[in-house]
C-alpha cells in the first residue's frame, strides 16, 4: 500500500517554558507528577495539495494552584497529500492520525528535552499518545 501523503518538512514553530520564580520552580518540582499533556491539532491549506499541520503539546497543571509552570511546543509539519485523496474524512484521518504517528517520536523528544532543560530531568511519559484511539473517539 502506498502512503497517501508525504511529509515535506517539519520544524519547531514555537517553544515555551515559563517558570516565573524560584518558589514556583520548587513547587513545580514537587507537583510535576500532577501535570498533564494536552494536545491540539489544527491545519491550514497551502497550495497544490500542501497542508501545514500544527500540533501543539501543552504540559501543565490543571489544578487550581497559584504557583505553576507552563510548557508548550508547537510543531509544524508540511504535508503534501496525494491527488487521489478526495474524501474529507480520509483527509481528516491523515492529518489527525497518520501524520501524528510519523512525527510523534520527534515531538515527544523535543518536549522532553524542553522539560529536562527547564530543570525537571526526571520527567518521562509513561504512555505514548494513541492517536488512532483519539481519532476513533473523536469520530463517535
Amino acid at each position: 500500500m502506498t502512503e497517501k501523503f508525504k511529509i515535506l518538512g517539519k520544524f519547531i514553530k514555537d517553544l515555551s517554558s515559563e517558570t516565573p520564580d524560584v518558589e514556583t520552580f520548587l513547587m513545580v518540582r514537587e507537583r510535576i507528577s500532577n501535570y498533564q499533556l494536552g494536545i491540539d491539532i489544527n491545519s491550514k491549506a497551502l497550495k497544490e495539495k500542501m497542508i501545514e499541520v500544527n500540533t501543539t503539546f501543552r504540559f501543565e497543571d490543571k489544578d487550581d494552584v497559584k504557583k505553576k509552570s507552563f510548557f508548550e511546543i508547537i510543531y509544524s509539519t508540511i504535508v503534501k497529500v496525494n491527488e487521489e485523496v478526495k474524501d474529507k474524512k480520509e483527509l481528516e484521518k491523515i492529518l489527525l492520525c497518520d501524520v501524528q504517528l510519523k512525527i510523534y517520536p520527534d515531538l515527544e523528544k523535543a518536549l522532553l528535552d524542553l522539560l529536562h532543560n527547564s530543570g525537571y530531568p526526571d520527567v518521562k511519559f509513561e504512555r505514548k499518545v494513541d492517536f488512532e484511539d483519539l481519532y476513533r473517539r473523536r469520530s463517535l
